[in-house]
C-alpha cells in the first residue's frame, strides 16, 4: 500500500497560474542551458565546415545551388532542428575566430572575442515553441495526476507514472506538426502564403499523417523519459521529504529530486535518445534534400543499424553530455515550477483570508 503524501499544491491554484509557474521554468531552464549546446554546435561546426558539406543541386526552389547543414539544437527542454544555407541564419556558429580545443575552450574564446550574448545563439526561435510544449506537458500533468488521484481514490506510485507518459503523449501529438512547419519555413524561407500551399501540397500528396512526420521516434523517446521521470521523481521527493521530516518538499528538496529522477530516465531511455536524434536528422535532410535525400529508415531498422555498426555502445552514445544536459535541465525546471506553485497558493490563500 502507498504511503500517504501531502495534498498537492496544484489543488489550491488555478490551470492558468499553472501555466505561468511552468512558462517561467521553461525560460529559465533554457536561459540556463542553452549556452551548453550553443557550444556543442559550435565545435561540431568546426569539425565539419560548410565547404566540407555537400551542396544541394536539386533544390527545385533556389536558381543557384546551396550548401546546406542541419544541426539538432536542444535549449534543455525540446529538440529543434536548426537548418543553415551558406551559414546564413547561423553566422554565430560559423564565424569562429579562433580554433577551439575543447568545451571550456570553446566556452572562454566565445564569450572573450565575440561577447557573453553570443553564448544564447538560436534562443528566441526555439523558445517559441519550447515555452507553449512545456506549457501544455506540466500543466496537464498536474491535472491529470490530480484527476487519476481523485477518480481511484489511491495515491500510488503507478498514477505518476501513467499520468507523465500521458500529458507528454498529448504534448508530442500537438507540438509535432508545429516543429515540422517550423523546420519547412526555416529551410525553404517561405512566406505563410506559400507555407500554407506547401502543407496542403503536402496534406493532398500524403494525407494528414505526413504532418507526424517524426513523431514515432520522438514518443519512444519521451514518453517512456516522461514516465519514468515523474514516477522518480515522486518517489525521490516523498523520500527526501521523510528523511528532513517535512510535510513539503522545499526549493532544494525538488531541485534534487529533478536532477536524480532526470539522470535515472536519461540513462535508461539513451537508446531511444540515440536513434531518435539520427532520425530527426535524416527527417531534416529529406526536407532540404527532397529528392536526393534517401528515404528515413524506420525506429527498428535504425537501432539495429546502429547496433550492427557500434555495438550496444553505440545505442549508447552521447551519455555524459546527455546527462551533463539533462540533470540540471529537469533540476531547474521542476524547482521553478513547484516554487511557482507554492508562490501562487499562498496568494490564493491571503486572498481568501482577506474575503473572509
Amino acid at each position: 500500500m502507498a504511503e500517504k503524501t501531502s495534498p498537492s499544491p496544484s489543488r489550491d491554484i488555478t490551470p492558468l497560474q499553472q501555466m505561468l509557474a511552468s512558462g517561467t521554468g521553461a525560460i529559465l531552464t533554457s536561459l540556463f542551458v542553452t549556452p551548453l549546446d550553443v557550444v556543442k554546435i559550435r565545435l561540431q561546426a568546426q569539425r565539419t565546415p560548410f565547404s566540407k558539406v555537400l551542396p544541394a543541386r536539386s533544390v527545385p526552389w533556389g536558381a543557384q545551388p546551396a550548401t546546406w547543414k542541419c544541426f539538432l539544437y536542444c535549449n534543455g527542454l525540446m529538440d529543434h532542428l536548426y537548418v543553415c544555407q551558406n551559414g546564413n541564419g547561423c553566422t554565430a556558429w560559423y564565424k569562429s575566430p579562433t580554433h577551439f580545443t575543447g568545451t571550456l575552450d570553446a566556452f572562454v574564446k566565445i564569450t572573450r572575442y565575440e561577447g557573453i550574448r553570443s553564448l544564447w545563439s538560436g534562443l528566441p526561435p526555439t523558445l517559441v515553441m519550447a515555452v507553449p510544449a512545456t506549457v501544455i506537458y506540466f500543466t496537464t500533468y498536474d491535472q491529470l495526476r490530480d484527476c487519476l488521484h481523485a477518480r481511484t481514490g489511491s495515491r500510488g506510485h503507478h498514477i505518476p507514472l501513467l499520468a507523465g507518459a500521458l500529458a507528454r503523449l498529448g504534448a508530442v501529438t500537438v507540438i509535432s506538426p508545429l516543429e515540422l512547419i517550423r523546420t519547412k519555413m526555416q529551410s525553404r524561407q517561405l512566406s505563410y502564403r506559400e507555407l500554407g500551399v506547401c502543407i496542403q501540397s503536402a496534406v493532398a500528396q500524403d494525407g494528414w499523417l505526413s504532418l507526424w512526420r517524426g513523431w514515432g521516434p520522438t514518443v519512444l523517446r519521451d514518453v517512456p523519459f516522461s514516465a519514468l521521470y515523474w514516477f522518480n521523481y515522486e518517489l525521490v521527493k516523498e523520500w527526501l521529504c521523510g528523511q528532513a521530516r517535512l510535510d513539503e518538499a522545499t526549493f532544494m528538496i525538488s531541485f534534487a529530486s529533478g536532477a536524480i529522477s532526470g539522470t535515472v530516465a536519461a540513462v535508461l531511455t539513451l537508446p531511444f535518445d540515440v536513434v531518435k536524434t539520427q532520425r530527426q536528422i535524416e527527417l531534416g535532410d529529406s526536407e532540404v534534400h527532397p529528392v536526393t535525400a534517401s528515404k528515413p529508415s524506420s525506429t527498428w531498422l535504425l537501432m539495429q543499424r546502429i547496433h550492427a555498426e557500434s555495438g550496444t555502445r553505440g545505442l549508447f552514445a552521447g551519455f555524459l553530455p546527455r546527462v551533463i544536459k539533462v540533470a540540471p535541465a529537469c533540476a531547474i525546471m521542476i524547482s521553478t515550477y513547484e516554487f511557482g506553485k507554492t508562490f501562487f497558493q499562498k496568494l490564493n490563500q491571503e486572498q481568501r483570508l482577506r474575503g473572509l
